[in-house]
């Protein structure tokens, strides 16, 4: 939870956070929503407990954080059967969204490989409803391009899927502009996910976050507390085997006592709003623009509803020119 002097906390709150619109002519969900993969995935083994991932499911939907994502590789598969049983009976209220495209080698550690033909596609899209416990998902994306399968082949097979009914839009995740534009010839393109925070700002650099404004898609930032990291909250002590994170040069020893700055920066801001870190860093994402919905992952309700508060921080022009000036971080996002 966030530190008690934190006054921005949904704790004791029954009201909902704001909505924003997906896409040009989308449904509304919450400003902020909220990223399931810890639950079963990726950040190791202690702490996960799926009666309490349910909870926190049911309480995000209480709060209006109803932008619930999964992915098939997650597990791989736990996490959309997690979520399947978490939605049962409040499914109506969730904009469900899941991922195929990426396939799991190795667990520990992880490896993965991209699979982007056509029958894989229409094989996950089944898989995955079958998981989730539903017939239809709001949105399926591509987790990622397969350099092997031209993206017009796959986007097809992605755009089958909306004409059976089996989602109402399709979006892509982590790709380039030219790429999207392929894809949107062939069928709009909803929304596009990718890391975007303080200290990973590839997708304004790129111009993708632009082309979803004039596109009328969505903006999705995963990873918008840094993997944690920017809520100041994670130790240099290391990761276990199973946390992924060991893995990655940014979360090298070294490279995370250079990026404590970052940290410290956004803790000078977080104290004037009264807030935790981890909120300015999510307000910071949520000024990019009104496309934009971030989509923070945690295992616990404290930190859930700590991040729900976020929507409510108003960042002012100088505290965004004080954050636009922090320094790029030191390490790669992957090895």
């Amino acid at each position: 939870m966030a530190d008690s002097t934190c006054r921005l906390s949904f704790a004791a709150m029954t009201d909902r956070i704001p909505t924003r619109s997906f896409g040009a002519d989308g449904p509304s969900v919450g400003a902020i929503g909220l990223g399931c993969m810890g639950m079963t995935w990726a950040y190791g083994e202690e702490g996960r407990d799926e009666a309490q991932s349910i909870a926190v499911l049911h309480r995000a939907l209480d709060l209006g954080v109803t932008f619930i994502d999964t992915a098939d590789m997650y597990g791989p598969f736990t996490n959309e059967e997690l979520v399947g049983r978490g939605l049962a009976g409040r499914r109506d209220e969730a904009f469900l969204a899941t991922k195929c495209g990426l396939v799991v080698e190795s667990a520990v550690p992880i490896r993965m490989s991209r699979n982007g033909t056509p029958e894989h596609v229409r094989a996950a899209i089944d898989a995955s409803l079958a998981r989730l416990q539903t017939d239809r998902v709001d949105l399926y994306q591509l987790h990622r391009v397969d350099e092997n399968v031209p993206v017009a082949e796959t986007w097809g097979a992605m755009a089958e899927t909306v004409t059976a009914g089996k989602a109402g839009a399709i979006g892509m995740s982590e790709v380039s502009v030219a790429e999207l534009e392929i894809a949107h010839a062939i069928h709009p393109v909803a929304s596009v996910q990718s890391e975007l925070s303080l200290w990973t700002r590839d997708a304004l650099q790129s111009g993708v976050l632009d082309w979803c404004a004039a596109h009328g898609a969505a903006f999705i930032p995963f990873s918008p507390l840094g993997r944690g990291f920017l809520t100041g909250k994670l130790s240099a002590d290391g990761f276990g085997a199973d946390d992924f994170r060991g893995s990655l040069p940014r979360f090298e020893r070294e490279a995370m006592a250079a990026n404590q700055a970052i940290v410290d920066a956004v803790g000078v801001v977080a104290a004037r709003h009264g807030a935790a870190p981890g909120q300015i860093a999510l307000a910071w994402t949520l000024a990019q623009g009104e496309h934009v919905v971030p989509i923070p992952g945690t295992r616990r309700i404290a930190y859930l509803e700590e991040n729900a508060a976020a929507a409510s921080v108003a960042l002012t022009p100088a505290d965004l020119a004080e954050l636009d000036m922090l320094p790029t971080a030191v390490g790669t996002r992957y090895g």
